[in-house]
């Protein structure tokens, strides 16, 4: 699936099962409220945190596309292509980084 296609099948099944979209600023709230779900589970497999009884079923990847799917939300709602949004932000990137993180003697091992 392109990001095209899932930021229409987002729109279908809002239009379909989810009445309308939320407001921006509710999507905002969730956006943020679904990347901290993401960063209980990082924190907890790969950091300090132990797991609690509640957290040992969560999934990375269904909390993941919880955030994607909030993303394509704010994206449709807005009127941002993703694609080309993407697009130009690799254009963007490999021009600014081209040798920055080559010559990042942090990044070497």
């Amino acid at each position: 699936m392109t990001i095209k296609e899932a930021q229409q099948k987002v729109d279908e099944w809002i239009r379909t099962y989810g009445v309308r979209y939320f407001s921006p600023l509710t999507n905002m709230a969730q956006l943020t409220e679904e990347v901290g779900e993401v960063a209980r589970i990082i924190s907890r497999t790969y950091g300090d945190q132990s797991f609690k009884p509640s957290d040992r079923d969560k999934d990375l990847g269904d909390e993941l596309a919880d955030v994607l799917w909030v993303v394509m939300c704010l994206a449709n709602q807005t009127g941002v292509d993703l694609t080309a949004a993407l697009e130009r932000n690799f254009a963007k990137k490999t021009s600014r980084d081209a040798q920055r993180h080559i010559n990042n003697e942090k990044l070497t091992d």
